[in-house]
């Protein structure tokens, strides 16, 4: 099996290098391990799904509801 660095899975995620360390270190990238003080990413991880929620946009109606029952 291949591996990557966390700097060269960064490049290939879009995101930071530290961002991928912290993946690792919280056990969200399945195979990863720390090899010394390296961590090593087999080649066909996938990036872990983004856990920040998102707030909901009201739409004009929905305001325009909340507005006319006051």
């Amino acid at each position: 099996m291949d591996y990557l660095s966390a700097k060269e899975v960064a490049e290939k995620w879009n995101i930071s290098r530290r961002r991928v360390q912290i993946l690792c270190e919280e056990g969200r990238i399945e195979g990863a391990f720390k090899l010394s003080d390296v961590w090593v990413i087999p080649k066909d991880a996938e990036k872990p799904a983004d856990r920040r929620k998102t707030k909901k946009k009201q739409t004009n109606r929905e305001v325009d509801k909340l507005v006319s029952e006051d």
